[in-house]
């Protein structure tokens, strides 16, 4: 057998197992609350993390300021719960009149 498909068999079993525990553990294990908002705020603090990096960063170095302000106008427009699209088209916009003014 292939190495890759091992990995690939592995992932795919721990996956499976990881969806599986949810179901079969339910009602069996209770979470205190705290660790239960421990958790939230761990996931919010992660996801932060990753836009911050991909926000900011490209090929080790800073983005250019197009790329965090059109994350900023989507972010903005996203808390107001604008749709979607329209987070999406508004932040793709600033980002693209930005690069074309220069400010790559």
């Amino acid at each position: 057998m292939n190495a890759t498909v091992a990995v690939i068999l592995a992932l795919a079993v721990g996956t499976y197992a990881f969806r599986l525990v949810g179901p079969v553990l339910h009602g069996r294990v209770t979470v205190p609350p705290r660790t239960q908002e421990l958790a939230s705020a761990g996931a919010v603090v992660l996801l932060v993390a990753l836009l911050a990096t991909g926000a900011l960063t490209e090929d080790g170095g800073f983005a250019g300021w197009a790329r965090p302000t059109g994350v900023l106008v989507g972010g903005v427009l996203a808390w107001r719960r604008a749709p979607f699209a329209v987070v999406v088209l508004a932040a793709a916009v600033t980002t693209a009149l930005l690069r074309l003014a220069g400010m790559g």
